[in-house]
């Protein structure tokens, strides 16, 4: 396991709450890449540095906790210019990666279809091509370690031609994927299959959920993205006909646009949906926040308009009563339940098969 150092460049206008919720998300990440966090760095900025970001005089505190807790990598909560990245390895004498790196590696961990692989080395060369800058620190990453998986040295020369080449030919395979999906949604319309797409926060309890409601056994781990791949299960013999639930990628606050791009294909699963659960995790301090997050994906995705469920997890998890009813104010036809505990999950399948009768008497009276 290596060994981390996280550093969170912030405004200074960030709020204590913020600041915390945002160290805590990315120790998070680190930890579903797999690594060990030894030190962190609160560090508020006016602005970035163009050299290193942030300034050298902090730099040097980050240098000592890489040297008296031998960190072989330093992970920064931003996004950062390939000169950049290279000054601070210079600096600090540990491999850098930064957040969108961060979160490429843990996808690349969790891909596990064809798909899922495709996605998620287009992502990589999108991320890796304006980095290649004719120097080699980006390059000798490749081979063990957070930020150093991908697609391999093969694939990554510094000839841009030959990347520019690779991402046409994966966006190629990546249309004929999206074809055949196209072509199962319509085989499920033609056999009166109704569709249910979970969606929300990343950790919000997504798989969970599902497995409640249909016993499908999903793997479920208490991690970031611990879903990559979409799963889709069948709930059978309802009142309402036969229901598939599909559970989709978690979201993230300021995901990568290049993810969301070669996830497209993907995401249109919800697009096509005929009823979104949107989950969302309210034990969490900011989950206001998570919900903004995840309507504004929606939205992008052209899915403001689908009829959806506001589906509140964890609510065994809140500390008052008090809570509890401003929350049902601010979601007055939200769906409490516990998806751990399987508190709530009966009401909320009745709640969804009564919804799918009626679509059902709709669609039959077309």
């Amino acid at each position: 396991m290596e060994k981390v150092v996280l550093v969170f460049p912030h405004k200074k206008n960030l709020s204590a709450r913020q600041r915390e919720e945002g160290l805590l998300e990315m120790a998070e990440l680190v930890r579903s890449a797999g690594g060990s966090l030894v030190a962190s760095h609160d560090v508020p900025i006016d602005s970035p540095a163009p050299a290193h970001y942030i300034r050298e005089g902090k730099l040097e505190a980050i240098r000592d906790d890489v040297e008296n807790k031998k960190a072989n990598v330093c992970i920064f909560g931003v996004d950062l210019s390939a000169t950049q990245a290279r000054n601070i390895e210079e600096f600090c004498g540990a491999r850098v990666v930064d957040r969108t790196g961060l979160i490429l590696d843990i996808f690349a961990r969790r891909a596990t279809s064809r798909e899922g692989k495709l996605q998620v080395e287009l992502a990589q060369l999108h991320y890796l091509l304006p980095r290649l800058v004719g120097q080699g620190v980006i390059m000798s990453r490749l081979g063990g370690g957070i930020g150093t998986r991908g697609p391999g040295e093969q694939k990554l020369e510094v000839d841009r031609r030959k990347i520019r080449d690779r991402i046409a030919h994966l966006k190629q395979d990546l249309e004929k994927l999206r074809t055949h999906r196209a072509l199962l949604r319509k085989g499920r319309k033609r056999r009166n299959f109704f569709v249910a797409t979970l969606v929300g926060y990343t950790n919000a309890g997504k798989s969970t959920l599902m497995n409640q409601l249909t016993g499908a056994g999903v793997y479920v781990e208490d991690k970031l993205f611990a879903t990559l791949d979409p799963r889709t299960r069948l709930l059978s013999g309802t009142s309402a006909g036969d229901i598939l639930f599909t559970d989709t990628v978690g979201f993230l606050m300021d995901l990568p646009h290049g993810l969301i791009e070669s996830f497209k294909a993907t995401l249109e699963e919800i697009k096509d949906s005929d009823l979104i659960l949107h989950v969302l995790d309210v034990s969490y301090p900011s989950f206001a926040e998570h919900y903004r997050v995840t309507e504004s994906v929606l939205k992008d995705l052209g899915c403001e308009h689908n009829d959806r469920f506001m589906v509140l997890n964890k609510t065994d998890l809140l500390p008052s009563i008090e809570l509890r009813d401003r929350i049902h104010e601010r979601f007055p036809n939200g769906h409490f339940l516990s998806a751990l505990s399987g508190a709530g999950v009966d009401d909320l399948k009745t709640a969804i098969i009564q919804f799918f009768e009626k679509k059902r008497l709709v669609t039959d009276a077309d």
